[in-house]
Parts: C-alpha cells; structure tokens; sequence
C-alpha cells in the first residue's frame, strides 16, 4: 500500500497496514486517542474548574451546567472527570516508562552477554520481585508524602522487573542463533547487534507487557487513591471513585463514571497491545518490484600488508596447536579438537575433511572465535596476519575480533539459519558494507545488486526487497556468499558450504567460489566431508578424525598415496563400486569422479 503526496510515494509497511484492518485495534486506538484527547483538552471542553466547590449546589442531578452533575461538594463530577484523566493517565504513562527505561536495557544486557551481568540482574529482579508492592509504596507515601508522581515511579522501578525477566528470556532464546552469530562474523558491533537481530526478537513480549503494565498501574493508582492515600487536593480518577463509594447510596452515578473511564482505558490499552503484537510479529512479504540488473564493478580498498614468516612464506592464517574441550557430567573434559596446527597463505584452499564429529567444524568456529561458553581452549593459537584471533588465555566476552566483517568472512553451512528473518535480505546485506566500508546506502544498495547478479540472482532488486522466508535454500546460500565477500575479505572460511544443495547448484557454488577467489586474492578455508569437493577446490588438504589432524599436505598426493590408514578407507567408502582414482600427472588439481 502506498499515498501519493505531491508526486512523491509514501510507502506504508505492511505491520502498519495489518494494524489498519484489524477492527479491534484500531476501535482500541480511537477509544483511547478519545479519552486522551478530553483529558488534554480539559481546559477548553469545561469552563468550570475541578476543585471549586459549591454548597449550594452539592449533589445536584445532571443539568445544562453540570452535565454529569456535582458531587458531595458541590463540585462539577464532568470537570473533575476530564482533568483527573490527565493525572491518571500521565501517572501511568511514567510507571510504564520506568520500568521500560530499567527494565529492557538491563534484560538486552543479561541475556545477551550472560555470565556475571545475568547473574546480577537475576539477583536484582528477584529481590524486587521478593518485595510487596503495597506496602513499598505505603512506606514511600509515609515518607515522601501523597505525591502521585513519586508513587508511580516506585510502582516503575518495582514492576521494571517483571520487563528484566521478560526481555532476558526472550534474549536468550535467540543469542545462539546463527544469525546472531552471523551478525558478528559479519563486524557489527555489539550494540548494533541487539539494537537490530535481538531487539526485534523481545518486541512481541515487550508489547504485551507494556499494555498490561500501563492498565495495572492506572488500577494501582487508582486503587491507593481509593483508599485515601493520594493528594486530595489533585482530581483523579481513583479519588473520584472513593468519593463515589462513600455515596453510593445517594448518588450512584458518582462511582459509575470514574469506574468507567477506568475499566475503558484498561480494556482498550489490553486490546491495543494485543494487536500491536499480532500486526508486529505477522510475516508479510514485500510488494513485487520491476527486475532491474546492476552490474557493477566491486570496489576495491588497500589492503595491509601480509606478514612473511622467517622462513619467507607468506602466512595469512596459522593455527598452532589448537586444542578445544568440553566439560563432562562426571567433570571431565572431552578433547574435540587436540593439537591441530596448520598454515594458510593468500589465494591458497586448505581443505579440511573428516567424518561428522571429527572437529571440523570447531576449528572453523574457533579461528571465528565463536565457540560457545562451555568451550575451553586448552592450548594452542590462531594469528590472522600475526594478530591473535584466539588463544587460551583470550576471551572477547562474546564480541568479534575486529577483523572479522572486514578481513575475515564466514559461508555457514546452514544459509537459511543465518539470515534474520525479521529484515529484508536488502537489509542484511548494504549494513554491513555501510558500517565496514563506509559507504553511503546507495552505494551500498547498488554494490549489492551488483554482487547479487554476480553470484547469479537473476532479479536483484526483487530479492533486495524479499524476506529470507520467499527465497529458496540456494538462492539464500549465493545470498551468504554475496554478503561473505561484500567487504572484499582476505580470508574466507566457508564451512560446508554446499550441504543443503543440490548437485547442480553444489557445482555453481563452487564454480562461484573459486572466481571469486581469484578476483579477491583471498585464503580460502574450507570444511567438508567430501572428497571430491576437496579435489576440485583446494591445493592442500587436511585429514581428521576424532579431533586428531593425521595428515596434511598437497590435495594430489594425499588423494593418490594416502599415508593414514583412514585417508585410504575415507576414499574406498568415497569411492566403492567406482573406477579407482588416477591422478593428472604435473597438475596442480586433480579431480575425484562423484
């Protein structure tokens, strides 16, 4: 859906769009905007004001002058009505914003980052869970006076809480996403992390929990007012229904209005977050747009200098000893990885091959610097142009080395995981290049449209404008490899990168990677368990089994004289019931029948 306004598009998403059709939303909506709009409007609606009382005039029935009548003071109930909206809906308007303003922030932070900041928010929202909220604020009006402002403010902080816990387990069920860890990879910073992939994923819960919030503090308030412990010289609506109360037996219609007004905003505000929540979190794809190819040349930017190691070797990435663990039930830990080194200079594909389980894929995840929590790195380093990627002694506390989106890129082997379904592949793709490179948006967009038709997209612009959901498994995986190599990176680690394939998009990804190798000039890592991939793609290759690296070297003389026993039953497996493999003499690759 689209508004012209003077020859320009005004483009109206479709949350917004979905929220416009729903009836009870948008009955909620102007019920509330009503009720909000008399309260502001108080002043210019009612000549009289909510505090001058008349004994000439107490209890009189509705008339031309007072038309809900007047109370046991002779004040006008319509007046009153008006101006205590303003004072409850404000006062509830702050305990939202409070417990928001503590609540979310300290939740994003917990469950992202876990460890000693959960621990203490954890400890923080149960001891203010543990208090009851009466008697704080009870002992807050004792000390600081019938102050509506400073009570709901209390009411805030106690209920910010509820919004920690809420926001925390949200967080924690997508952190360990892979597009989470994509996100990372691809040099976003951490607040930029949880500002667009986490925060879209706590949005629905906040939503609820804020509506009901808002309807819970307008009863709170209205409910100490009742009891006689707000100001009674400010007109509000729980002093209105205590008033009422105290005549219910003369004058019934004074309790019906406040109660009312209160039951109606609490009512419209359940509804109203109920329907946000549905209209936020509801998948709609984008309008279709025209195919419109770009192609353009990708941009180039200086490179650093690649570090020569003492014996004159050119080194982009060495892994030296790396050992990984796991912790165990009985307290042990399992080796996964142990003592795994190798070496991989620029414009080189080192294959690593080994059964499921055999650490592969913790390598590629500890050079990443992603391996969970749980993880411990023994012993061993990995140095990315002679600066540390990880060591034993290093933790990064969950963020990204800076090289990582810049000059290190990952192809993860699941490409549908990787991509957050909450943003347009558009989105995923010109941020990066925005925050890395420091290009402008059109920039961006138009180098991505480029890299979209280079990987082989036939509609860019449509795909730009898709959601990861209206795409399929192969165009999502050329999409990752477009993002992978947007900032021109110098090493690539692509781990498995064609599993959810089938074999003739297998055969066009690897076609792709291996050009795109060549224009980057980049080191490529790649992880597999096929042999025939490890043939066509890389010059050296690394055989693994059980965490245990035993044997490296040229992809040809490894594939045509194994020295390990099980190199040569990994390629009988590979090979049973098919012509034997003969190398090409004096090639530098040589090729594995499938």
């Amino acid at each position: 859906m689209a508004a012209s306004l003077k020859g320009h598009t005004i483009s109206i998403s479709p949350a917004i769009r979905r929220f416009l059709h729903d009836k009870v939303g948008m009955s909620a909506v102007a019920i509330l905007l009503m009720i909000t709009l008399l309260s502001v409007a108080a002043g210019l609606i009612t000549q009289m004001s909510p505090s001058d009382a008349d004994i000439n005039a107490i209890m009189q029935a509705p008339s031309s002058m007072h038309p809900l009548g007047t109370d046991s003071a002779g004040r006008d109930v319509f007046s009153r009505l008006l101006h205590g909206g303003q004072q409850t809906l404000l006062a509830a308007l702050l305990a939202t914003g409070v417990a928001l303003a503590l609540g979310i922030p300290t939740g994003l932070v917990a469950g992202y980052y876990g460890k000693w900041p959960d621990t203490l928010g954890i400890w923080g929202s149960s001891l203010l869970l543990s208090l009851p909220a009466i008697v704080v604020l009870l002992a807050v009006r004792a000390s600081f006076g019938p102050s509506v402002w400073i009570s709901m403010t209390t009411y805030g902080v106690l209920t910010s809480a509820s919004i920690f816990r809420v926001t925390r387990g949200s967080v924690r069920n997508v952190v360990g996403e892979l597009y989470v860890d994509a996100a990372r990879v691809s040099g976003l910073s951490d607040a930029r992390i949880i500002a667009r992939h986490i925060l879209s994923a706590v949005r629905a819960p906040i939503i609820i929990q804020s509506a009901l919030i808002s309807g819970i503090a307008i009863g709170v308030q209205a409910g100490l007012e009742f009891l006689g412990l707000g100001d009674p010289t400010v007109a509000t609506w729980g002093l209105m229904l205590s008033e009422g109360f105290r005549n219910i037996y003369v004058s019934p219609w004074l309790a019906v209005w406040p109660a009312l007004a209160v039951s109606l905003t609490i009512l419209c505000l359940v509804y109203l977050g109920g329907s946000v929540r549905d209209s936020v979190e509801e998948t709609a794809g984008p309008d279709p747009q025209s195919a419109r190819a770009v192609v353009a040349a990708p941009a180039s930017r200086n490179r650093k200098p690649v570090t020569t190691s003492v014996l004159g070797a050119e080194r982009l990435l060495v892994v030296e000893g790396l050992t990984i663990a796991y912790p165990q039930e009985d307290g042990s830990f399992k080796r996964v990885v142990n003592g795994v080194s190798f070496e991989l200079g620029p414009g080189e594909t080192l294959g690593i091959v080994g059964e499921s389980g055999s650490g592969k894929s913790q390598i590629a995840f500890s050079v990443l610097d992603l391996l969970p929590d749980s993880a411990r790195r023994v012993a061993g380093e990995v140095t990315f142009n002679a600066d540390f990627l990880s060591s034993p002694g290093r933790n990064n506390g969950g963020k990204a080395c800076p090289a990582y989106g810049r000059d290190v890129a990952y192809i993860p082997q699941e490409p549908m995981s990787n991509l957050d379904p909450s943003f347009t592949i558009g989105h995923q793709l010109v941020r990066p290049m925005v925050k890395v490179m420091g290009l402008s948006r059109s920039e961006a967009r138009d180098r991505a449209i480029s890299l979209l038709t280079r990987v082989g997209i036939r509609d860019p612009q449509r795909t730009l404008a898709s959601y990861p959901h209206e795409i399929s498994g192969g165009m999502a995986q050329r999409v990752l490899i477009a993002g992978a190599v947007s900032c021109s990176p110098r090493l690539l680690i692509a781990d498995e990168p064609t599993t959810a394939l089938d074999v003739t998009v297998q055969a066009e990804v690897l076609d792709l990677l291996k050009e795109l190798q060549a224009e980057l000039g980049m080191g490529l890592l790649l992880v597999t368990h096929n042999f025939g991939v490890v043939a066509d793609m890389c010059e050296r290759v690394l055989v693994m089994e059980q965490g245990t690296a035993l044997e490296i070297g040229n992809t040809a003389e490894v594939l045509s004289a194994p020295n390990h026993p099980y190199t040569r039953l990994l390629l009988s497996s590979m090979l049973e019931g098919r012509e034997p493999f003969t190398p090409i003499i004096g090639s530098e690759k040589a090729g594995v029948p499938r």
